[in-house]
């Protein structure tokens, strides 16, 4: 088979698979279609029903965090 013809019959078939996708596509698509719209066209603005409020508190529960193990520098490092 030369080049042409295998060209021709790959184009052949992959027109054939993506027409046979947009097929099943559409008969899936119709079949599991939703019946009744659960969304509004205009949506409704929530009132904050299940909306909670805190005061923060007025310190911080970990004002400084300090480390539990402490380590030696090592030779030749920079101090802080």
């Amino acid at each position: 088979m030369d080049s042409t013809k295998l060209k021709v019959t790959c184009v052949t078939a992959g027109a054939g698979a993506v027409l046979a996708m947009g097929e099943l596509t559409m008969a899936l698509g119709a079949v599991h279609a939703p019946s009744g719209s659960l969304v509004s066209d205009t949506p409704s603005a929530t009132l904050g029903e299940t909306a909670t409020t805190t005061t923060a508190p007025s310190v911080p529960p970990t004002p400084v965090a300090t480390p539990p193990v402490t380590a030696t520098r090592p030779e030749g490092f920079a101090t802080p």
